[in-house]
């Protein structure tokens, strides 16, 4: 074997030497590139240049859905408060709204001298007319006790307002292609829409927390299949509910309850309907005691964990449990102006809230790690004004339902987008 001389391993340390530094300029070089990218580790679209992802990693499609007032024999009438969407396909989406609204252009801005000095209606660039104030019923709020539609509401039937299409179903054009309109005289506050992604049937819940009650319907919609609580009662046990809002299920179908506007508990159902058990108490906003609610709007499930996250509206706070109620932790998604409206977590196991406060979509991670936001305030096409409710389908487009803009809206992944920007798909098991 030949021997190394002494300096042959003087000139081959320097040669280690050199190489070394060649390759740390290149990564320091590499570095600087990567740092000098325009939204390089921020941007939806990593490199775009300009820009403010306004609309996050989407583009809104405008236009959609068509308007109810494209319905022969409806041009008078558009859109009442949008409660809620949930899209089984790019082309089949439901929609909910609490019934109809005229449908007149905005006014021109006048001087209303009658209210003071240089007051003037409507302001450019807000909104005219809040359509959750404006639409049926009233007395609508957190602790308000339903009573006849028109309690608490200033309006005459038939002109200021009307109850019909309640639910809508509109394909991917935005055409509207079904109207469950024999359903609206059992639906007085239609809160949340959805199909249990783990039943082949795929039926169709409805939450109406007015009524106290959640409907089972078929899946066209033609039968009226279970009601779980009692209409026009309300309570707190496996036969009643107090204002319910939102519902969850396990892989089991085993089903969660957010119970509710008025109820401080959230209850537990077996697939059939059985009631298993509850848990919550009243609270006193800002409550920080474990099981403490007051506005239980909101809930979301984790199918590997079987955790379950309930948006404690009212105390500003995201509290975690096991399947069975035992308080595991909690996290806040921010004082005043905070306002979260409901959870969803999707088959990338993030978890994704609306602050109706902030007029942002909030990402965190299931430990309450805040990891993105997106969202801006406004009645324009891409503005948030009062989501309510929101959805996505299985080609990643992103649905939104807003009560104040009285509207649902459409939007689409931006090609390129970071994955990790958009609203996970839903998790599908009995069905595509």
């Amino acid at each position: 074997m030949r021997k190394f001389s002494t300096l042959s391993f003087v000139m081959l340390a320097i040669a280690i030497i050199l190489l070394a530094n060649t390759y740390r300029s290149h990564q320091v070089q590499a570095q600087g590139q990567s740092q000098s990218r325009a939204g390089a580790g921020f941007a939806a679209i990593p490199g775009t240049k300009g820009g403010q992802d306004m609309f996050g990693a989407y583009e809104v499609v405008k236009g959609w859905p068509k308007d109810i007032s494209t319905l022969p024999g409806n041009e008078k009438w558009t859109y009442g408060a949008g409660q809620s969407v949930y899209a089984e396909s790019p082309n089949r989406v439901f929609m909910l709204y609490r019934g109809e609204l005229p449908n007149i252009p905005r006014p021109a801005t006048k001087l209303l001298p009658e209210f003071g000095p240089s007051v003037q209606f409507p302001i450019g660039r807000l909104p005219w007319r809040d359509a959750t104030v404006a639409s049926l019923p009233g007395g609508g709020g957190a602790g308000a006790l339903p009573g006849a539609p028109t309690d608490g509401w200033s309006g005459t039937l038939g002109v200021d307002a009307k109850w019909e299409n309640c639910i809508v179903v509109a394909d991917a054009n935005g055409n509207i292609v079904e109207r469950w309109t024999q359903w609206d005289k059992i639906l007085q506050r239609p809160h949340f829409v959805a199909i249990n992604p783990y039943d082949p049937e795929k039926h169709v819940w409805i939450v109406d927390d007015h009524m106290h009650a959640i409907y089972k319907f078929s899946h066209d919609g033609q039968k009226l299949v279970q009601t779980i609580g009692t209409p026009r009662m309300p309570g707190a046990d496996g036969t009643h509910f107090n204002r319910p809002t939102f519902l969850a299920w396990l892989p089991d179908s085993t089903l969660f309850v957010a119970d509710g506007y008025n109820g401080t508990r959230v209850a537990k159902f077996d697939k059939n309907g059985k009631f298993l058990l509850d848990w919550g108490q009243k609270g006193t906003p800002p409550d920080k005691r474990p099981g403490y609610f007051n506005n239980v709007h909101g809930v979301a499930v984790d199918p590997q964990t079987r955790r379950v996250f309930v948006n404690d509206r009212g105390n500003k706070r995201i509290q975690v449990f096991d399947e069975n109620g035992k308080y595991l932790f909690e996290w806040s998604p921010g004082e005043d102006p905070s306002d979260i409206h409901l959870l969803y977590i999707g088959a990338d196991r993030s978890l994704w809230a609306f602050d109706r406060g902030t007029s942002k979509m909030l990402k965190y991670d299931l430990d309450g790690h805040f990891l993105y936001s997106w969202g801006v305030w406004g009645d324009f096409a891409g503005g948030f004004w009062g989501v309510h409710g929101f959805s996505v389908d299985q080609e990643g487009n992103f649905y939104v339902a807003e009560v104040d803009s009285g509207r649902v809206q459409k939007f689409r992944p931006k090609a390129g987008a970071n994955p990790g920007f958009l609203v996970s798909k839903p998790v599908y098991a009995a069905w595509k």
